[in-house]
């Protein structure tokens, strides 16, 4: 870990910098709870389990995996939690929620994978490129900061892995770089997006 230097008047000072590994879901079954009007919270698909144990070996085999994670995040949506439970496992900690890091979609009664949506030409999917399926894109950027300004002020100088969605990972990384639109970066499944945060207020990619 890199640490991030700032000046302030009293001269160059030096404060450790946090890491934050923002890791998109697995791939999640399709439900549709039309008929009970429950909202849809989709577990991980077969395929799904499989991406989640091989981002639990890049992480904890991989090249990178020197660098060591301190704790591990993930949103209450199922497809969130069991992404990040085998890395957990083996790290053996414990998966703390983020209620803040959930998905635009809450209370939503039927998903649809984004692919299968894309595949079927469903209207649905120009809505989501479009970013009109957001009531109040503003509204879910700042809570989606706010949760990880939360995440980064009880990590100082740790490296934090936060299973999230898609959503999360756009709306976050649009208010770091500055980019208005909120869904403009569409993140693979398990990708990983690392952000450097200090706790003086910077974030850099």
């Amino acid at each position: 870990m890199l640490p991030t230097v700032s000046v302030g008047p009293a001269g160059v000072s030096v404060r450790p910098a946090m890491e934050l590994l923002l890791i998109r879901h697995a791939l999640p079954v399709t439900v549709d709870n039309t008929a009970t009007g429950e909202e849809a919270d989709p577990c991980l698909s077969a395929l799904g389990l499989r991406q989640a144990e091989a981002l639990a070996d890049w992480l904890t085999e991989g090249p990178t995996a020197e660098a060591g994670i301190d704790a591990v995040y993930a949103s209450p949506k199922a497809r969130a939690r069991e992404t990040v439970a085998p890395l957990a496992r083996r790290l053996g900690l414990e998966v703390a929620i983020e209620p803040l890091v959930t998905e635009y979609d809450e209370g939503e009664v039927e998903y649809v994978p984004m692919e299968r949506l894309k595949a079927m030409g469903d209207p649905r999917w120009d809505q989501i490129m479009a970013g009109d399926d957001i009531s109040d894109p503003e509204a879910f950027r700042d809570q989606v900061v706010t949760g990880m300004d939360r995440i980064i002020a009880a990590n100082p100088g740790r490296t934090v892995a936060v299973g999230c969605h898609g959503g999360v990972v756009s709306a976050y990384l649009s208010h770091v770089l500055g980019i208005d639109s909120v869904l403009f970066y569409e993140a693979r499944y398990t990708s990983i997006s690392r952000v450097a945060a200090s706790s003086s207020g910077h974030r850099t990619m």
